[in-house]
């Protein structure tokens, strides 16, 4: 693959972040009690937001995406990220906050805020082209 010397470096999140709340909920611990206990891991909220989207509840849904949202903008900015530049879906810990960006903008579609949800999706797609077919989220 060669690198687009004009575009920044692909920001791959530390595994160290998000490890121990993808080990919990693999090991079928509650997405609940994992959020509480790894509040800075995006998984877990993204866990929480599709649980929410799948019971009928866009609001909760879209509290809970949201906080994964932001907890991966604060990870994304500490590795060096300036809201622009590759954050491949490929590299697992960039996971959860594709996941929570895509269940926003699922929430936000679901409570009518069109302009959030298309935001949502480009940033998606900016963050990672083949993330929507990467993640199983066509």
């Amino acid at each position: 693959m060669t690198q687009n010397l004009l575009e920044p470096d692909p920001i791959l999140l530390p595994a160290d972040l998000d490890d121990p709340a993808r080990s919990g909920l693999e090991a079928g611990a509650d997405p609940r009690e994992v959020a509480a206990a790894n509040p800075a891991a995006s998984l877990p909220w993204a866990r929480l937001a599709r649980h929410a989207l799948d019971g009928g509840d866009p609001v909760a849904a879209y509290a809970f995406a949201r906080t994964g949202y932001h907890r991966g903008l604060d990870a994304l900015r500490k590795a060096g990220w300036r809201g622009t530049g590759p954050v491949p879906a490929s590299h697992v810990p960039n996971q959860g906050f594709l996941l929570a960006v895509h269940a926003l903008a699922q929430a936000a579609a679901a409570i009518g805020e069109t302009a959030e949800y298309e935001r949502c999706l480009t940033l998606l797609d900016d963050c990672d082209p083949a993330a929507r077919e990467r993640l199983d989220l066509a």
